[in-house]
């Protein structure tokens, strides 16, 4: 079998597999108390090269950390053996039009917090999801979390503003629930079991997330 770390290095290119030093800003955590070095740092570019990673590390017996802005204070994000492939979602920072008629976006899981509010400024539209760290927070992470921010009692948790999911299950499956309806009583809500699995369950890569009109004035 080739070795993991160059397979990884050609699915994802020199820009998408990071190790060494280049590896070195994704290590620790953000109080700098937790982290070792891993393998390496995967960032891929799209959802297919996440499935890619993910099955390759699970046939390579190799751990999968993935990771957000790694803005978090526990050390959940960071790897805590050497035999680990960190997953960095950082380049997938896509974010789609709002979609008037149903109140809800398409956005990428590395898309960062603070992007996505001032994206959704012209439209007199918003996502009420604000924190201390939404300038480097994610919205993978917010999602892994289940994060509630300031605004939580008015507007809800994570898991009450998440309307469809798209998610990189464990053994490398893709599972499509980009579903924007409001009202979804077909079936299991399997969206809401993955906000707060930090990463546990599979790895978010898309969202539809639900927004709320501006309000007109504020105190």
């Amino acid at each position: 079998m080739t070795d993991p770390a160059t397979a990884l290095h050609e699915i994802l290119g020199p820009k998408g597999w990071l190790s060494g030093r280049d590896a070195e800003p994704y290590r620790r955590d953000w109080l700098n108390r937790y982290g070792v070095a891993p393998l390496g740092v995967a960032r891929p570019a799209n959802t297919p090269e996440v499935a890619s990673v993910v099955k390759l590390c699970r046939e390579a017996g190799l751990a999968v950390v993935p990771q957000g802005g790694n803005t978090g204070l526990c050390g959940a994000a960071v790897a805590e053996q050497p035999n680990a492939v960190i997953v960095s979602l950082s380049r997938m920072t896509a974010i789609g039009k709002p979609d008037l008629e149903s109140g809800s976006i398409v956005v990428e899981a590395g898309v960062v917090l603070a992007t996505l509010h001032e994206a959704l400024e012209p439209h007199g539209l918003m996502f009420p999801m604000h924190l201390g760290a939404e300038g480097s927070a994610r919205i993978g992470g917010l999602i892994g979390t289940n994060a509630g921010g300031s605004q939580a009692f008015r507007y809800g948790m994570m898991q009450d503003l998440v309307l469809g999911l798209e998610v990189v299950t464990p053994d490398g499956g893709i599972w499509d629930g980009l579903r924007a309806v409001q009202k979804d009583n077909a079936g299991y809500q399997l969206r809401k079991l993955f906000c707060g699995a930090e990463g546990t369950l599979g790895i978010v890569t898309r969202a539809i997330l639900r927004l709320c009109p501006k309000p007109r004035q504020q105190a």
